[in-house]
């Protein structure tokens, strides 16, 4: 497997960072070896997190098909989007329509760059450099204000990083702002990682704080996450295990192990 050899001057690639972790367990090649150690550091404790990641990546492009096909979605904000890999958001959606607009969040610098290399020729999406906490400074963003209208329906995207953000940050108040910013009939697609065993709980959440230099908020239980959706219309099937979340046959891959899971759903706005 190649990997990156590109280090932009503001990162510290001694540090592992979420996103390129991600990256690494779907088999791209955007990450660095403190990435790949603390992965396979990860995976000697949890050896179901390389499954679970590819299972949540194809949660994310059925929820946006879906979305786009059968709800006729055509804006999407993806919070706390990763490194580009295939089958992104906006490939997705302009599959169904090819007007379908996208506009991607991450504070890393590296996935700033490399979405912007990916998507410079494609003038419907864009790559936003912001702490997803920061949602007044996203829905004033030029690149937002250009491609999203508010005053129409937008899916909003929290997919496999609400347990980076802290307690106190409190994500359901993030999610109920969102929401709050959004017209009726706009979407709110969530999940992330849970676990019902205290010392998977604690384990991982100790590791990564502790790996990613405190850019990590914790591991939750399935009640907290039912928590953060009170008072919006949950899509069928509910809140499940992502796999089980619409598959697209009786044939689609499963979660194997359940020392932890990504859990969640979509909830409809107004």
């Amino acid at each position: 497997m190649q990997t990156t050899s590109w280090r932009p001057d503001a990162v510290d690639t001694t540090v592992p960072s979420v996103a390129r972790m991600y990256d690494y367990y779907l088999g791209g090649s955007d990450h660095y070896a403190a990435d790949r150690v603390a992965s396979e550091e990860l995976l000697k404790r949890v050896p179901s997190t390389r499954a679970l990641a590819v299972n949540n990546r194809r949660f994310l492009q059925r929820a946006v098909r879906v979305l786009a096909r059968d709800y006729g979605i055509r804006q999407f904000i993806d919070h706390g989007s990763g490194l580009p890999t295939r089958d992104n958001v906006h490939q997705v959606a302009q599959e169904v329509d090819p007007g379908s607009r996208v506009v991607y969040i991450d504070n890393d610098p590296i996935v700033l760059a490399h979405g912007r290399a990916l998507l410079e020729e494609d003038d419907r999406t864009a790559v936003v450099q912001a702490d997803l906490r920061d949602t007044g400074g996203i829905l004033r963003h030029e690149e937002t204000r250009r491609l999203i209208d508010f005053a129409r329906p937008v899916a909003a995207l929290f997919v496999s990083v609400l347990h980076c953000i802290p307690d106190e940050s409190d994500p359901a108040a993030l999610l109920r702002r969102v929401a709050g910013s959004l017209a009726p009939g706009s979407f709110l697609v969530v999940c992330q990682l849970v676990s019902d065993r205290p010392e998977i709980r604690g384990y991982v959440t100790d590791f990564m704080a502790e790996a990613t230099g405190g850019a990590w908020g914790r591991v939750r239980e399935e009640h907290e996450v039912r928590a953060y959706l009170d008072g919006f219309e949950i899509l069928a099937p509910g809140l499940v295990e992502v796999s089980q979340w619409r598959p697209d046959s009786d044939l689609a891959p499963v979660q194997q192990t359940d020392e932890w899971l990504e859990w969640g759903g979509v909830a409809r706005i107004g």
